[in-house]
């Protein structure tokens, strides 16, 4: 078996638990701290999982935030068979599967 890394990225509750629910309302005390990010940049950091992050910024959002990097940050790690020989050890894991063996049935329109 072998382990896959990802990670929770829990800014938008932790902004929510200090009473921040804009994804605006980060970027004074940003700029507090001499980062400048544009409204696209913060609304990224904010709603979607960041795959690069500088650490200055990291460290001001922990600054901001009053929280330690392993609240802000939460590492996971799944176990994934590894491939057997001439098929697949997971339903799910061929391309696009996503859904493993639940596939939605096509709808068929016909005329009553």
């Amino acid at each position: 078996m072998t382990a896959k890394l990802d990670y929770t990225w829990n800014l938008r509750e932790i902004m929510a638990a200090r009473g921040m629910f804009n994804t605006t309302d980060i970027r004074p005390h940003l700029a507090e701290r001499g980062i400048t990010l544009s409204p696209t940049q913060i609304w990224r950091l904010v709603t979607e999982k960041p795959e690069r992050l500088s650490l200055k910024v990291l460290v001001a959002l922990m600054d901001i935030l009053d929280c330690r990097m392993d609240e802000l940050i939460v590492p996971t790690a799944t176990t994934r068979r590894a491939k057997a020989v001439g098929g697949n050890a997971d339903p799910g894991s061929e391309p696009n599967s996503g859904l493993g063996g639940l596939r939605p049935k096509r709808a068929r329109v016909t005329d009553s």
